[in-house]
């Protein structure tokens, strides 16, 4: 707690000249608050009373100065409202930004574990309701502390014994205060919940609407989204409960205060021991103390909505990156391509079985290797590992007879292409996504990539060739075009390791085979690590190794596999089945 204390606070520091200017402003304007009832109280007893020659004249110079007061309270809280909020938003900004920097960091386990609606809503709704808070916290502690005090230094002044009284009210409404403030925390941290529940709900069925309309299941999600919706109202129902009983109850309480004040001061008028000017000075002080008092319940409001989405922030910045560069980590200056698996083992979570088990395997500088073997063996989590998505559980990945934990992982993954068999193209045109590969690429190096990957005759087809916009996740292509402008892009950044996980699996027969005759010119004088499902796509690979439930089951090349005659060959024999099935249906007759 207390660190996030501490947290907390240290996003002021880039502001303090600004938090000192808004705290000084609030000091000005509790004392000129003060000042004007001590300014009607001079001219209620120290001049209508005495009624002297020149009383007009003191009550006229005595108007100028409340006057005076006023303009500077107006100009003062209009530099605190102002300015306060910028500020505000700005500590909101950075600490948006911190949130997203830290995204960047968390590894795939983490993601694996998330739902994207949430993590966008702690990025959001959580963090703007700080802004409030960030402006209003110190500055209305800062004028409820001094008007409080300062009200309560001009009643005991006027009457001690009736200033004691309303003192009496104070702990009770304490007491009462910190009760209902807990219940509203709480339930404030439940709607945060749930609002985050909602957005994640959203985010799924809008990211799947073309499968929830093609399977005309409107109702279905109908149907979740209400129920999610519903324990969101039901929350806030909650929270507008202890928020209504917080707020209301101390309403009430300040409400028999004056009830007190006008009871016992009038008792006191009539046994002489207050005269009416003071009374009714007392009753304006009354009102500043109340206003303070107000003021604070409106903060506790601002508080928890702002502490509880400050908790939630603070949950996910407080999750240390599993992966991350060690002391000293190394950046790559030329990398040959040696990969070495030695006895490489991996888990997802701890209680779960292990997908690789002490695996072993050498891949040489410039060999081209392809993965086999059924589907959930670990193809795609044995080439994770290279660019340390993931993390090994135990034994070690060598790249050019170094362990990858000693390099740094921008400098790894900078130097590692991988075309994931879950293509994703970013909002945006053409070009832009080709360019991620290299970001400060030429337009020439672009055009060049997208030939590379038989990409360049659909592109020039399209409205506006390399300036044409694809969409949200590129919808507005088809899954082979999306596949080739994801290898455009690894051809662009021209890594010394290339890693191809199914990367022909959405491509016509056409698109493929250009993409093959690519990839085999690509593959020159590079380590490349193709994981294939067909396995007639991979025969002219250097060495085919077939993973199994016990690690690696066979290597080699496609026809020293075959003469093996084990289970490369059975995986090949019933692909060639398959396929000779589909180009030969068997005729039934009746």
């Amino acid at each position: 707690m207390k660190s996030r204390t501490k947290k907390f606070f240290s996003y002021y520091k880039p502001y303090l000249g600004l938090l000192t200017a808004d705290l000084a402003c609030a000091f000005i304007v509790s004392a000129v608050t003060l000042a004007l009832p001590l300014c009607i109280r001079y001219i209620t007893v120290n001049v209508l009373e005495e009624n002297s020659s020149d009383s007009l004249s003191q009550i006229y110079m005595m108007g100028a100065v409340m006057l005076a007061l006023v303009i500077i309270h107006t100009i003062f809280n209009m530099f605190i409202s102002y300015q306060g909020h910028m500020m505000g938003a700005k500590m909101e900004g950075d600490m948006r930004s911190e949130m997203f920097d830290h995204y960047q960091k968390l590894s795939f386990r983490f993601y694996d574990g998330q739902k994207t609606g949430q993590l966008m809503t702690r990025t959001t709704n959580d963090i703007f309701g700080l802004t409030e808070l960030f402006h209003h916290g110190p500055e209305d502690i800062v004028i409820s502390v001094l008007k409080f005090a300062g009200a309560f230094g001009i009643l005991f002044y006027i009457d001690a014994k009736l200033a004691l009284i309303v003192l009496l009210f104070l702990p009770i409404m304490a007491v009462y205060a910190f009760y209902y403030n807990n219940k509203m925390n709480a339930a404030l941290r439940r709607s945060k919940d749930r609002i985050g529940d909602i957005n994640a709900q959203v985010e799924d069925t809008l990211s799947g609407i073309r499968v929830v309309q093609s399977f005309a299941n409107e109702e279905i999600e109908k149907k979740k989204f209400a129920y999610e919706n519903n324990r969101f109202v039901q929350s806030r129902r909650e929270g507008y409960k202890s928020e209504t009983l917080f707020h209301e109850g101390l309403i009430a309480f300040t409400q028999l205060i004056t009830i007190a004040v006008i009871v016992f001061g009038g008792a006191a008028i009539v046994n002489a021991s207050m005269d009416l000017a003071d009374l009714l000075t007392f009753f304006l002080c009354i009102g500043i103390l109340i206003e303070p008092i107000q003021r604070l319940v409106n903060f506790a409001r601002l508080y928890q909505e702002g502490i509880t989405g400050f908790d939630r922030f603070m949950d996910i910045l407080e999750v240390e990156p599993d992966i991350q560069d060690t002391p000293g980590a190394i950046e790559l200056k030329h990398v040959h391509g040696h990969v070495e698996f030695i006895d490489a083992s991996f888990r997802y979570n701890v209680n779960d079985d292990a997908v690789l088990k002490n695996v072993s395997l050498h891949i040489k500088a410039g060999e081209y290797v392809a993965l086999v073997g059924p589907s959930g063996i670990g193809k795609s989590t044995l080439c994770s590992l290279i660019p340390r998505f993931y993390e090994l559980n135990e034994g070690a990945i060598l790249l050019d007879g170094r362990n990858i934990k000693e390099i740094s992982l921008r400098s790894l993954r900078r130097n590692i292409g991988f075309v994931q068999q879950d293509v994703y193209l970013f909002a945006g045109t053409v070009s832009d996504n080709i360019r991620y590969g290299k970001m400060d690429a030429t337009m020439d190096e672009i055009v060049e990539a997208a030939k590379k990957a038989n990409a360049h005759d659909f592109i020039m087809e399209l409205p506006d060739g390399y300036d044409t916009d694809i969409g949200q996740r590129g919808v507005k292509l088809s899954g082979g075009q999306k596949q080739r402008l994801s290898i455009a892009r690894v051809f662009l950044k021209n890594p010394p390791i290339i890693i191809f996980d199914e990367a022909t699996s959405s491509l016509d027969n056409e698109s493929e085979k250009a993409v093959q005759d690519s990839l085999e010119t690509l593959t020159h004088n590079r380590t490349t690590l193709v994981i294939a499902h067909r396995l007639s796509t991979v025969r002219n690979a250097h060495r085919i190794i077939v993973l199994a439930d016990n690690g690696v089951d066979e290597q080699g090349t496609h026809d020293e596999l075959l003469a093996m005659n084990g289970t490369y060959a059975n995986l090949y024999n019933m692909q060639l089945i398959n396929v000779n099935t589909l180009e030969h249906p068997a005729v039934v007759k009746d």
